[in-house]
């Protein structure tokens, strides 16, 4: 067996991630999409609003005839009809005219404004005393205002959330190109595992990455199929793994990573034709001897058996390469983490050359956000539990010294 176990760094590893190609699209009802990543662009066929619209219950107006109106010094404008929210009106307003109408209505032909009707009085009679002036275009929706027709409403590769569903409605698309949801395989090695329902015995753990791993899947929109506990037999993972990868994008296999005896993995996917191995180690901690490998365009992740460090390789790495194959559009850049600013409250060491992820706790200090170093083994699960975020140690540093503001990403 070839000796791959070579640390590459985070950046070059995130390069071989984007030489993979998203899955193919499909197209959907609106209804469905919610979720998924757009994959056409999105053009305006028409204006939005179609006409010039009341955004408040009052009445429309022209807005000279209101200049200089107030409490004090009312303007006296003439009531000439109604609007209607689903009728276009089918008069015209002459200066000292105005028309009551409702949140939603048409303006009529000549009618740049509307008041509120807060601050209106009506004195009977057809007059209106109008406590407040109001500049053109004041409570309106202009006709185009949202998009004009041929605007470039959305673009591919964003994901389709309430925000785009409401604007996809309004343009009146009612199917849509989408990605299709990435498909993940996940299997977990190891003959100290044991089902979640039994008790273990000394020396057995319960599988607790299937679970978890198959939470961050569905965190990122995949959809996950889980292949159960594989014992420490180099038959059977190559067994799982080439059913896996037969039906699914994605396959990650936890344990058996890194360069132990009983650490099979790599013997595995050389094992199985057409599988290439792009690395094995990069310098992340935890989970520096992660495995990447493709067939085609499918990827196999060697994930750490240690269940922390297997959570921080799929937030750092396997949930950006997720919705990457989904479609989405610069998916490894920091401008959808949530970040929060806090003061270290300790020092932190670090080793040159590698990214440290670091779990910190936030905690008030007399106005101050401090974040706290929860320090702990790999494979301890309250290190997790107890975190409110991570805080990264770029590799050209070898630590940070408390005081430093750092930037806490929130997960």
């Amino acid at each position: 067996m070839q000796n791959f176990f070579q640390v590459i760094s985070v950046q070059e590893f995130i390069h071989k991630l984007k030489e993979f190609s998203p899955v193919d699209t499909e197209e959907l009802p609106l209804d469905q999409a919610f979720g998924r990543v757009l994959a056409q662009d999105i053009v305006a066929r028409e204006n939005l609003p179609l006409v010039h619209r009341s955004c408040m219950d009052g009445y429309a107006l022209m807005a000279r005839d209101t200049f200089g109106a107030s409490e004090s010094n009312p303007a006296y404008l003439e009531v000439i009809g109604e609007v209607h929210i689903e009728k276009i009106p089918d008069f015209a307003l002459e200066p000292g005219q105005c028309a009551r109408i409702v949140t939603g209505g048409t303006l009529p032909e000549r009618a740049d404004s509307v008041i509120m009707v807060e601050h209106t009085q009506d004195l009977g009679a057809g007059t209106i005393e109008i406590r407040k002036s109001v500049a053109p275009h004041e409570n309106v929706m202009l006709k185009g205002e949202d998009f004009r027709v041929h605007d470039l409403a959305l673009s591919s590769g964003i994901f389709i959330n309430f925000k785009q569903v409401g604007i996809l409605a309004a343009l009146g698309v009612a199917n849509v190109q989408v990605y299709q949801r990435v498909k993940v395989g996940i299997i977990s090695t190891g003959d100290e595992l044991v089902p979640v329902h039994k008790v273990p015995a000394p020396g057995q753990v319960r599988d607790v990455n299937s679970y978890t791993l198959a939470e961050l899947v569905n965190k990122a929109g995949g959809k996950f199929k889980l292949y159960g506990i594989v014992q420490d037999k180099l038959g059977a993972i190559t067994a799982a793994l080439e059913t896996a990868l037969q039906e699914n994008d994605v396959v990650l296999i936890s344990g058996g990573s890194s360069i132990g005896i009983r650490d099979l993995t790599v013997q595995s996917l050389e094992s199985i034709q057409g599988v290439e191995i792009l690395a094995h180690g990069v310098a992340i901690s935890p989970g520096k001897p992660t495995i990447l490998a493709r067939k085609e365009n499918k990827a196999i992740w060697g994930l750490p058996g240690q269940v922390a460090s297997a959570q921080i390789v799929m937030l750092v790495l396997v949930l950006p390469f997720l919705t990457h194959l989904a479609g989405k559009k610069n998916s490894f850049d920091e401008k959808d983490k949530v970040f929060v600013q806090a003061e270290l409250a300790r020092n932190i060491a670090s080793k040159y050359g590698r990214e440290d992820y670091v779990r910190v706790r936030l905690e008030d200090s007399g106005g101050k956000l401090k974040a706290i170093p929860i320090m702990g083994k790999s494979g301890l699960l309250k290190t997790i539990v107890q975190a409110d975020g991570l805080l990264k140690i770029p590799d050209n540093l070898e630590g940070l010294e408390k005081g430093t503001e750092v930037k806490v990403w929130k997960v």
